[in-house]
């Protein structure tokens, strides 16, 4: 029983979370409209910009990015069916950390200057987001005595009780997950930033049509985590992760994009303030919580 239902959570994410994932991309640019005095394009113009990509004639910089980006979107889509299947946070961890590899290396084979400087400023984004994402894996398990999200989602008490500051520090995350200001520092979709989409600038047809696609995919499963922490509590975890999700679209329409340096400082000392002292303190208070 537990095997089906394993199965079916990872078809589900396969099936429904790119829709789900463009939907959101859809009123995300509405609602960015809105804030800038626009009228703003359909709720479907996401699915409208991936069939168009999908059927332009096949233009490569580099052969090879095919390969690296179809490596991008399949790890991705794995690593969401794993979470989703109740599957090994640690593994959904480095599958995630391997997935934007292949992304580095398809910016990097297009041998050309803004996706280069977009490969390296999403190296960094890697190095920045992963001691959070491995703090959270630990948190879960120190409350809970599992790795395993199934467990997680059991037990009694909401993990948001037990680990406020490793949630927070989540959030703090999410804005560079989410390729929002002011910590879009590999790509951007604001033609006023210094690098305009970066990392895939030198992308086209289908190879940027599943890079957007992985994106969808790696934008449900940053919010299926978060809604990990109100295990037991599933209306209150929907609410907060609207609420989370407006205020990304807010603080990217009033904050301009920080340096690199500021972007890693600033992530790292909210890391180390509240992701590391959450955990220290679950630490000395010692042993399996929930």
């Amino acid at each position: 029983m537990n095997l089906i239902l394993a199965a079916a959570g990872a078809v589900l994410f396969l099936v429904l979370a790119p829709l789900l994932g463009g939907l959101i991309a859809g009123i995300d640019r509405i609602l960015t409209a809105r804030m800038q005095s626009r009228r703003g394009p359909p709720v479907l113009q996401p699915f409208y910009d991936i069939s168009k990509l999908w059927h332009k004639e096949r233009a490569f910089a580099n052969p090879v990015e095919m390969i690296f980006t179809t490596g991008y979107l399949v790890l991705i889509a794995f690593s969401g069916a794993l979470l989703f299947a109740g599957g090994d946070l640690l593994l959904v961890v480095f599958a995630l950390a391997l997935a934007h590899t292949f992304l580095i290396l398809a910016a990097y084979a297009a041998n050309a200057p803004y996706s280069t400087v977009g490969a390296e400023r999403e190296l960094i984004g890697v190095m920045v987001a992963e001691p959070i994402l491995i703090l959270l894996a630990a948190g879960f398990f120190m409350i809970t005595g599992s790795f395993f999200a199934s467990d997680i989602l059991a037990s009694a008490v909401p993990p948001i009780v037990y680990l406020p500051g490793v949630f927070l520090a989540l959030f703090a995350v999410l804005t560079l997950k989410l390729r929002k200001s002011p910590f879009d520092i590999a790509t951007s979709h604001h033609a006023h930033q210094e690098l305009v989409k970066g990392v895939t600038s030198s992308l086209s047809g289908r190879t940027l049509a599943k890079v957007e696609i992985a994106h969808w995919y790696e934008t449900i499963l940053i919010l299926a985590l978060m809604f990990l922490f109100f295990a037991g509590n599933p209306v209150l975890g929907i609410i907060v992760i609207i609420v989370c999700y407006f205020l990304e679209i807010l603080m990217d329409n009033l904050f301009p994009r920080v340096t690199w340096k500021m972007t890693v400082k600033s992530l790292w000392i909210v890391t180390i303030l509240l992701g590391v002292a959450n955990i220290a303190v679950i630490g000395l208070l010692g042993g399996v919580i929930g």
